[in-house]
């Protein structure tokens, strides 16, 4: 009897003990101000260039964050906070309502572009200028690719620009 009384006693504390899911807050950490100017878009477009080199080809896997597989979210979760020094939300969702934005004919280097590719699935990447933006394919894993491509301009959803 003793040990079931214990037993309700620290299950009922350890209930009090867990932490509330916080709600996400559509912030913008910036890590290292000094990282990057990003206004200076040709400092920032090699730094995305030198990401691409370094994950080109990276197979695309849901929910993955590595270089043994990553998706969608994840390689531009990752790219603002290694390349750039920004910590972005991870999800596409949260990346949807993140900073301000942007009309497609003011797009510049950096900006967030995402896509309705199903009922309600979507997609991000990171506008590289030209036309071109770099993201994990779920064919072709990170790549670039051009907007203007029939599938994805068809799919345009709206883009977002995290600084300013």
């Amino acid at each position: 009897m003793k040990t079931w009384i214990l037993c309700i006693l620290i299950f009922s504390l350890l209930g009090c003990a867990t932490v509330p899911r916080e709600k996400h807050r559509r912030t913008i950490k910036i890590k290292h101000p000094s990282v990057v100017n990003l206004t200076d878009t040709a400092r920032v477009k090699a730094r995305l260039n030198a990401q691409y080199a370094e994950w080109k080809g990276t197979r695309y896997k849901m929910g993955g964050t590595s270089k043994r597989g990553v998706d969608c979210s994840g390689f531009v979760h990752l790219t603002y906070r290694d390349t750039l020094g920004i910590t972005i939300p991870r999800t596409t969702k949260l990346l949807a309502k993140t900073g301000k934005p942007v009309k497609r004919k003011d797009l510049r280097i950096g900006d967030l572009v995402l896509f309705k590719t199903g009922l309600t699935v979507r997609h991000v990447g990171i506008y590289m200028g030209n036309n071109i933006f770099l993201h994990a394919s779920t064919n072709e894993g990170v790549t670039l690719t051009n907007l203007n491509q029939p599938y994805w301009k068809k799919r345009y959803w709206k883009a977002r620009r995290v600084w300013d």
